[in-house]
């Protein structure tokens, strides 16, 4: 597997309150992890900071081990609950810190199989072939409100509180992930994203730019960041690409 990593604080905010991690351990296996925090005073970086290392230190001994599915989704479930627990942890014990929390999208990929989890609304995309599917469900009251048939995708795309989220990390001492697995093949590629490069960039661009055929993943992830700037950079971009070095198309 090979992975890319970018983090770009924007050209609006002040503070850079995304995080994100990745890495490839033996072949065909991959761990991954974008944050997008929240709160106060620099309480969102911190949030985020918390839980993507705490997220790292619950997984990183599963990097060289091969896991059942069953296995690989409790390894996830619980990394995330054990991130929740320190954050929420730290909120609770400091003033500046109350209410703090932040989003997560995590993902395990070994071999024919990933386990993504995730609270909030960063996002997870799938791409395989020609084709790209979001596999993540925002948890956001815009959402809800799409869902229910209340409002249109077109309304829900542009409404002004489609940042509110109805489910957080560190927020509260019991949180539920939403797990999903999918099958993985040779050239896959998955795209983990904060809001800063969905919110910014359309689908449409966003396969353009993931199946380029000049550019390899770490120039992808580059200009999916450049794209999200030229749109405006409302808010803080981070993109994590993984995929297989083996299939068609494949960057050595």
């Amino acid at each position: 597997m090979i992975t890319a990593n970018r983090s770009d604080i924007g050209r609006i905010r002040t503070v850079n309150e995304d995080q994100s991690w990745a890495v490839s351990g033996r072949p065909g296996h991959a761990l991954a992890i974008v944050a997008d925090g929240m709160g106060g005073h620099q309480a969102g970086d911190v949030a985020s900071e918390l839980a993507v290392e705490a997220f790292r230190e619950a997984t990183q001994a599963s990097v060289t081990g091969v896991l059942s599915g069953a296995e690989a989704e409790l390894l996830i479930r619980q990394a995330i609950l054990q991130a929740n627990e320190v954050v929420y942890g730290i909120a609770s014990q400091n003033e500046q810190y109350h209410n703090m929390g932040t989003t997560v999208v995590a993902a395990l990929i070994q071999d024919k199989l990933g386990v993504i989890g995730h609270i909030g609304d960063s996002r997870a995309y799938h791409i395989r072939g020609e084709q790209m599917k979001q596999i993540t469900e925002d948890h956001t009251l815009v959402n809800e409100l799409a869902k229910s048939g209340q409002i249109s995708a077109e309304e829900a795309a542009n409404h002004p509180r489609r940042n509110v989220l109805t489910r957080a990390l560190g927020t509260d001492s019991q949180v539920e992930v939403d797990l999903l697995t999918i099958d993985w093949q040779p050239g896959d590629i998955l795209l983990l994203c904060s809001d800063g490069l969905s919110n910014m960039i359309d689908d449409a661009h966003m396969l353009e730019t993931v199946l380029a055929p000049d550019l390899d993943l770490d120039a992808k992830a580059d200009r999916l960041v450049e794209l999200a700037l030229q749109a405006g950079g409302d808010d803080n971009i981070t993109v994590v690409l993984l995929q297989s070095k083996t299939g068609t198309g494949q960057e050595g």
